[in-house]
């Protein structure tokens, strides 16, 4: 076995070993030669060579988006580590755990003008949840802190970032460990619902004709089957579910703004719920949220281990578990009172349907259309990953099959980083998977593509309408030079070139027989990734869309 013959390195990655983190991507670079030797030569590591840090530590995300642990990514010192902030925030948000591994020039090298220099130290305190800032010399005090830093991604699933100052040489190996590590246990508590709480919450609950459940980003089957039957037989409980929540269910609303986006004040008022549960992640609909926000329910309860975002301006409980734990404590006392609430959805909800078909039968290619015709078409079984901007909000007005895993960055809502982020979810899951992304975000991320570890069967599907669609979707735009060049990014390019470069094979559509076509080509090969481009009208997407919020009345 080779080491890197500085101790504090050695520290570091036989702790990471010894706490399950096993995936670790490496951006090339000389001042984290040591983490680079110790975790490259040990065969116990899942290695990644990824050049560009900020995609390396979205690829990082991904992964640790699927196996729900610790990834981590490492650098070089100077502004390396800065590329890596835009995935950190997002883990943050979306409560991911992961590592930053930052090498560092000696304390005194900073800020007297050495080269590749800049202040590591605290650089992600916005959003780390915690910074160990180490000092050169291998030590106890060392060991606590990369300790406490792994065990705190561990535990409250967010980034937190190791520091590590390394003095010249930085290439020298040895034989032999000449460390003595401490390896410190983490402790999990299962926290409860307090007594007192679920008698005086349930009793609010069995008095409320009008429950709303709105349920966020969620990981595939972590909510029991059994809760979510319970919630779907109560007749004052509605569900509503975005298509990242990954729950199912026959009378669950999934379809959040083909429902509620025609409602007029007194179907608003109507519907107003009392009381508001909300779990999961960030919430898509914008549509749901100016409803909420307008028609404030009586109580918000947020169900969160950690954290309870105030969304909607009314919240007025944090329930500091599991929602499974929620759920287990607080249905057996949950009453079965007289309600329409739910039925009242239902009738609304099974004719906005419907009216939705009818008006899809008939409607042009444009964006809205391709959505329809590429929703139908997915295989069974794999994952699939959605940009965000206008691909996630299109991908809400569809039915997506059960068996299909959906995942979107909903942390910070960017565009940059979907790409690497869907490559290491495939190699995360080991599932065949699919990305439905917008031409710009694509473009954005196109050093996604310089990666070696690609699956054979992934695939990309690149909607095309020539710029940012979404900001024609938005009330208020106009047809300027000034919209065109600021505001949608208008462009003739396409991805053509950049698949041959990554060898992809590459597939294009610009009607609805053509995209039909292209898509049984690219779900039929498995032996080379694919890149399948949609071209759509960018002047008639947003009329269409428009349109067909219109007509669901």
């Amino acid at each position: 076995m080779i080491y890197p013959k500085i101790p504090l390195a050695q520290s570091i990655i036989e702790i990471c070993y010894a706490k399950g983190v096993h995936d670790i991507i490496i951006s090339p670079g000389s001042r984290n030669a040591p983490l680079t030797i110790g975790f490259a030569n040990n065969p116990k590591f899942n290695c990644y060579s990824i050049a560009d840090e900020r995609c390396a530590a979205f690829f990082a995300l991904g992964i640790a988006q699927q196996t729900q642990k610790p990834v981590a990514v490492v650098c070089t010192s100077g502004s390396a580590l800065l590329n890596y902030y835009p995935a950190l925030a997002e883990a943050f948000y979306s409560q991911i755990p992961f590592i930053v591994i930052s090498a560092d020039r000696p304390a005194d090298k900073i800020d007297i003008g050495d080269g590749q220099t800049i202040r590591q130290e605290n650089v992600y305190s916005n959003h780390s949840l915690y910074n160990a800032n180490l000092t050169e010399t291998a030590s106890e005090a060392n060991d606590v802190f990369i300790n406490e830093a792994i065990n705190v991604a561990i535990a409250r699933k967010g980034p937190v970032h190791i520091n590590v100052p390394f003095e010249e040489p930085l290439y020298e190996t040895t034989n032999k460990l000449s460390v003595d590590f401490n390896v410190t246990g983490l402790n999990l508590v299962q926290t409860l619902v307090n007594v007192d709480d679920i008698i005086a919450f349930s009793t609010l609950w069995n008095h409320s004709k009008k429950v709303l459940v709105l349920v966020g980003e969620c990981a595939p089957n972590s909510i029991e089957e059994r809760w979510l039957d319970q919630l779907a037989s109560i007749p004052s409980v509605v569900v509503m579910t975005e298509a990242t929540s990954n729950l199912h269910h026959p009378t669950f609303i999934t379809n959040i703004d083909t429902l509620i986006t025609p409602f007029s004040q007194a179907e608003f008022l109507k519907l107003q719920p009392r009381i508001l549960i909300t779990f999961g992640g960030m919430i898509v609909s914008k549509r749901v949220k100016a409803f909420l926000r307008k028609y404030k329910p009586r109580h918000h309860w947020h169900i969160d281990t950690w954290r309870a975002y105030d969304t909607f301006g009314i919240l007025t409980k944090h329930f500091q578990v599991t929602p499974n734990q929620f759920f287990k404590q607080f249905l057996p006392f949950v009453k079965h009172i007289e309600s329409d609430y739910k039925m009242t959805f239902e009738k609304i909800h099974s004719k906005r349907k419907v009216k939705h078909s009818e008006y899809l039968s008939k409607v042009s290619f444009s964006d809205l259309k391709a959505f329809e015709i590429i929703v139908s078409s997915l295989p069974k079984e794999i994952q699939l990953q959605i940009s965000n901007s206008s691909a996630i909000r299109y991908a809400q007005l569809f039915d997506i099959d059960q068996s299909i895993e959906i995942f979107c960055n909903r942390g910070t809502s960017g565009i940059d980083g979907s790409t690497s982020t869907a490559i290491g979810a495939a190699i995360g899951s080991n599932k065949p998977t699919v990305l439905i992304t917008g031409d710009v975000g694509f473009i954005y991320d196109s050093n996604a593509l310089w990666n070696n570890y690609i699956p054979k069967n992934f695939k990309i599907i690149v909607i095309n309408n020539g710029g940012g669609g979404i900001f024609r979707i938005l009330p208020g735009h106009q047809e300027t030079a000034t919209f065109n060049t600021y505001f949608e990014t208008s462009h003739c390019l396409t991805a053509e070139h950049l698949a041959k470069m990554y060898r992809f094979n590459y597939l294009i559509a610009s009607d609805s027989d053509s995209l039909k076509t292209a898509l049984q080509q690219l779900f039929e090969n498995n032996e080379q990734p694919h890149i399948l481009e949609v071209f759509t009208p960018t002047r008639e997407n947003d009329q269409v869309l428009k349109q067909y919020f219109k007509e669901l009345v």
